[in-house]
């Protein structure tokens, strides 16, 4: 009897094993729990029928088709997300190394071997030729976790693949806004670049009455000089503007993978369509749910998961090795 139950608590112990990790407590945030008092913060509340941030998708939020098919053309070309999402399958085939470490490694193999010996070598009436067949299967080296080392890692390895994946999330939102903050300062530029040519022309106009009134008497030489100041002033203006316009769109193919076609480009912002209203009432809970914030919290666990290994390391390690084989000089009794 007392052996049974010495057997079963080694089976026990033998498949739970134990883990030195200390007990992860999620840190305060220093954020307060209420809105603030004051007259900045009347209008505050959640609107009633209007979705809140958190319960829409870009798809949704922007509502300008051309911005759409940008944004879709940078998440599917734009190189530094390609980085962040081959991180991701990194981080996850390292977990499944890790994962693996816990099982025991198989390791099979099978032999034939076929030989000639000499006459010199044998009996009389002894075959010749010899064949003989093998076969093993054991496992080299599997060490009982019994202190949670592997288990550690493991959990470790996963917080990794995790806070990866987060970090591909956040490149992924970071990118939408920088295609959107592009593309709507390009509009800008724009319509200042169609300011600037108006004004050019307007003061044009101007500079060549006052030069025909400065011929026929009518103005003087300063009233000429100074429409010329201004006609510079504004030719430097649209010069200013036209490099702006080509830096916003060089910027804009870089972050969309691509060169983007001039008739996906905004005229100016009166022909850009607003994007979808929100509420502006959101919980300070809301920044839990940022993938930095959340991506830190994971790399938090896996330290804690690190130091159960470290802690672990300071024990014996216990391994496991077996081996079986049969060995026959006939094929069809080879298991027999």
């Amino acid at each position: 009897m007392i052996r049974k139950i010495l057997f079963a608590m080694g089976v026990f112990v033998f498949l739970g094993g134990c883990s030195l990790a200390p007990k992860y407590q999620q840190p305060q945030a220093p954020i307060p729990d209420a809105w603030p008092q004051g007259e900045a913060y009347k209008n505050t509340q959640a609107l009633s029928g209007v979705p809140t941030a958190r319960e829409l998708n870009w798809q949704d939020f922007f509502t300008d088709q051309k911005l759409k098919k940008i944004v879709e053309t940078a998440l599917n070309n734009n190189r530094d997300l390609r980085i962040a999402a081959l991180n991701v399958e990194k981080a996850r085939a390292q977990y499944g190394i890790q994962r693996a470490e816990l099982l025991p490694a198989l390791d099979a193999s099978g032999a034939w071997t076929k030989q000639r010996r000499s006459n010199d070598l044998i009996e009389p009436g002894d075959p010749r030729t010899v064949e003989q067949y093998s076969a093993d299967l054991g496992i080299a080296s599997w060490e009982v976790d019994f202190f949670g080392r592997l288990r550690s890692l493991k959990d470790q390895a996963l917080e990794e693949y995790m806070a990866t994946e987060e970090a591909r999330r956040s490149a992924q939102i970071m990118l939408i806004s920088e295609v959107a903050r592009a593309w709507l300062t390009l509009a800008a530029d724009r319509e200042n670049l169609k300011l600037a040519r108006s004004t050019l022309e307007s003061q044009q106009t101007s500079y060549d009455l006052i030069l025909k009134s400065c011929q026929f008497g009518l103005s003087t030489e300063i009233d000429l000089r100074r429409a010329q100041t201004q006609v510079d002033a504004a030719r430097r203006d649209v010069h200013h503007y036209t490099q702006i316009e080509a830096q916003d769109q060089n910027a804009l193919n870089l972050l969309a993978g691509a060169p983007v076609p001039e008739e996906m480009l905004p005229d100016d912002l009166s022909s850009v369509a607003p994007a979808q209203e929100i509420s502006s009432g959101l919980s300070s809970e809301t920044l839990l749910n940022r993938p930095d914030i959340v991506a830190a919290e994971h790399r938090l666990k896996g330290a804690y998961a690190y130091i159960g290994a470290a802690r672990a390391a300071f024990f014996p390690r216990i391994s496991l090795a077996t081996s079986l084989g049969t060995a026959s000089d006939e094929l069809s009794g080879l298991f027999g």
